[in-house]
């Protein structure tokens, strides 16, 4: 059974029970580079195998970037 959700603002089906951790995976991001954020929260990385995203979630993934001027 899937859900749906938004992830940085377009539609997605994800598996139910998918956790941040798996959506950071399914997305082929690099964990330690990017903050996630969800229903207007962030979500700390220390939490992300245990937080269930459920339907009608909003995330948003952000990735770091560095350098500078």
């Amino acid at each position: 059974m899937e859900i749906q959700v938004s992830v940085n603002g377009q539609q997605r089906a994800l598996p139910e029970g998918c956790t941040v951790a798996h959506l950071v995976e399914i997305l082929e991001m690099d964990p330690t580079r990017v903050a996630v954020e969800r229903n207007l929260d962030v979500v700390p990385r220390a939490t992300w195998s245990n937080t269930t995203i459920e339907d009608g979630d909003r995330l948003e993934v952000v990735t770091f970037v560095g350098g500078g001027a």
